[in-house]
């Protein structure tokens, strides 16, 4: 027998929330979902009026939703704001250069304007290229520092006031119970903010008006509003450490679905005793940007792919920084220890 729309009981239930086990019409759905991500935007008073907001643009379902999803709240609740897209092209030939053109359709779709910055054009590499000299083990480290570093020069390019990224409640839940696992407690401590804002230079805001929203729920809201979207994992991913959080919050969820909420809630009310050191913010003193050591990450693992030493970004090398920063020579030692493993 059908199922009728529990909100509506007018239309036949076509789906069954995973969030809150609710049987609903998809009307009542896009409702729903559309609803809570701008509860989420105006309880943490996420954007103001006037603003130029980039929204960071993979081609995934998850910037793919939001792109959709801002343009249509921003027209339904006149929010004022000025929407633009903004992608980072890595360098991962059959991977990025695909994705790529879905976020071009995307900009057709959405009307918004489009920059693309690439790592090639802003570190001289290419993921392709870093991949061959590190590696399949640490790669997504050089990725991820990389791509956050770029997403800030490309909304600084733009100057805009805000960015807005794609990470959904599983995307925070499994950063909490990475964050866990390492012992990383500073990450620990502002992972589940919903907006980061830093004093450092050319620091933009980034928000994550998706937080609450479970990726299962993404993904039916692009599959019933028919969304161009790109579905493909990034080929150098699989031996992600993140991956195996992944799937323990998976197994999490099929026993219990408040599960990824729940590890949500206890990264947000975690305390930090007194006297535990807490890293203090600086900025690089090369490049400028945010950081606690006297270099940012991005400037030891490009020094270290520039000298053929890519282990020097991986593991705590900051005794090194010093030499670095004066142009000395690694010892010999130093050398071997940071050297490529042949794989």
């Amino acid at each position: 027998m059908p199922v009728q729309c529990s909100n509506c009981v007018q239309r036949r239930a076509v789906l069954k929330r995973p969030k809150t086990g609710h049987s609903l019409c998809k009307d009542c759905f896009f409702w729903a979902f559309e609803e809570e991500i701008h509860q989420t935007i105006m309880s943490a008073g996420l954007l103001n009026r006037g603003e130029t907001v980039a929204i960071g643009a993979s081609g995934g379902k998850d910037s793919t939703v939001l792109a959709h999803v801002m343009k249509v709240l921003n027209e339904r609740y006149d929010y004022g704001l000025n929407l633009l897209l903004l992608s980072v092209d890595e360098g991962i030939t059959g991977y990025r250069d695909d994705s790529l053109e879905t976020v071009k359709r995307n900009q057709q779709q959405y009307e918004l304007p489009l920059k693309i910055v690439s790592y090639e054009e802003l570190y001289g590499w290419t993921m392709d290229a870093i991949v061959k000299q590190v590696g399949l083990k640490n790669n997504c480290t050089f990725c991820g520092v990389f791509r956050r570093q770029a997403l800030d020069r490309g909304a600084m390019m733009l100057k805009v006031d805000k960015i807005c990224t794609g990470h959904n409640a599983d995307d925070v839940a499994e950063t909490v119970l990475m964050n866990v696992l390492r012992g990383d407690i500073a990450r620990l401590r502002r992972c589940t903010a919903i907006s980061t804002a830093s004093d450092g230079e050319g620091a933009i805001p980034r928000c994550k008006p998706l937080k609450y929203a479970y990726e299962k729920e993404i993904v039916l809201y692009a599959y019933f509003k028919k969304l161009d979207y790109f579905s493909t994992e990034c080929i150098y991913s699989p031996n992600a450490y993140r991956g195996h959080a992944r799937a323990f919050l998976k197994d999490l969820e099929s026993i219990r679905p408040s599960s990824i909420i729940d590890v949500i809630h206890s990264g947000e009310t975690l305390s930090i005793k007194e006297g535990v050191k807490m890293p203090v913010q600086g900025t690089c003193s090369r490049c400028g940007y945010i950081s606690s050591q006297a270099l940012c990450k991005s400037c030891v693992l490009l020094e270290g792919l520039n000298r053929g030493l890519p282990k020097l970004g991986i593991g705590k090398h900051h005794r090194l920084h010093g030499k670095i920063l004066a142009q000395e020579p690694l010892t010999e030692q130093e050398e071997k220890k940071l050297k490529p493993v042949d794989f």
